[in-house]
This record gives C-alpha cells, structure tokens and sequence, in this order.
C-alpha cells in the first residue's frame, strides 16, 4: 500500500480497524470534502442489517458532508456489493473505492 497517499492509509487503517473492534466481517470508512472521516462495521441485528460502507455514508451525510473524496471497503467478497457502491456514487460520483482485504492488501481501486 505504499503508493497510496497518507490519507488513503489513514482511512483504510480506520475502516480495519472497526471491523477488528466488533468482530464483523467487514468495516468501511469514508473522508468527506472536508477531510472529515467516518468509520463504521457492518450491523447484524434481528431487526436490521447495515452493510458497513452503506453506513459510513450515512454517517457522513447525517453529519452534514456535502460530497466524498474516498471510500475503502474492508472485506474478503470477491467484488463489492452494487448497493453499496450506489451508496458512495450518491453523493460522491467522482469519489475512488478502494476494496481492501483483512489482511490489508487492496484488491482492487474502483475508480469512478
């Protein structure tokens, strides 16, 4: 990962890590317009499930972000799901996906 910038190895460092903190079987963060980052994992309850991207863009957008710059999904799936991919495209159509491994090799860039 050393071709990618600090800010890139900082979300992607975020992301693993809150998939580690919960045990989940996949964690994301998003950095918005302004730098701000949103970290999440994926939610698992009987009631609902939250893929972890889809809700660290809701987190950024309930928290006023107006655009992103960068996503990382931290996952060992074969390719991101499309839904979450929406997600990010919805409010950040020019914003790069980085999918990242659990053991924190990326996979692929997405590019928009």
């Amino acid at each position: 990962m050393t071709d990618l910038g600090a800010e890139d190895q900082k979300i992607i460092t975020l992301a693993r890590s809150a998939r580690a903190r919960v045990g989940a079987r996949e964690g994301a963060a998003v950095r918005d317009e302004t730098g701000r980052t949103y970290a999440a994992a994926a939610v698992a309850l009987p009631s609902m499930r939250l893929s972890a991207l889809r809700l660290a863009v809701a987190m950024a957008v309930s928290s006023g972000a107006a655009s992103l710059e960068a996503a990382v999904l931290v996952s060992d799936t074969d390719d991101p799901d499309p839904q979450d991919l929406a997600a990010v495209r919805d409010i950040g159509p020019r914003a790069k996906v980085l999918h990242v491994g659990s053991d924190g090799q990326l996979r692929a860039t997405l590019a928009p």
